[in-house]
């Protein structure tokens, strides 16, 4: 006849293993949503900045509009100083 004994030490450890990896990969989320979001907030910087550049060439209308979306203005004046600001 054989006899067995289990241990706390099997249950405590895989517990100390499942806490862990949920704390990694819940780490791990955060920094990767982190970068998504700065890299967004790069991108819309220099998407800003090519429309603006590309306004003091071309001043028509489809330009106007792609930069009044980015920037939430509405009036060409202050898209006009709002680009003089960016591009210096």
């Amino acid at each position: 006849m054989k006899l067995e004994l289990k241990t706390e030490n099997e249950n405590f450890s895989k517990l100390f293993l499942n806490f862990f990896s949920v704390v990694f990969f819940t780490a791990l989320m955060i920094i990767l949503c982190n970068a998504a979001l700065k890299l967004g907030i790069i991108s819309k910087y220099y998407e800003i900045n090519y429309n603006c550049k590309l306004l003091s060439l071309d001043r028509s209308k489809s330009n106007f509009k792609k930069l009044s979306r980015l920037s939430k203005l509405k009036n060409k004046q202050l898209i006009w100083e709002f680009c003089r600001e960016v591009v210096k």
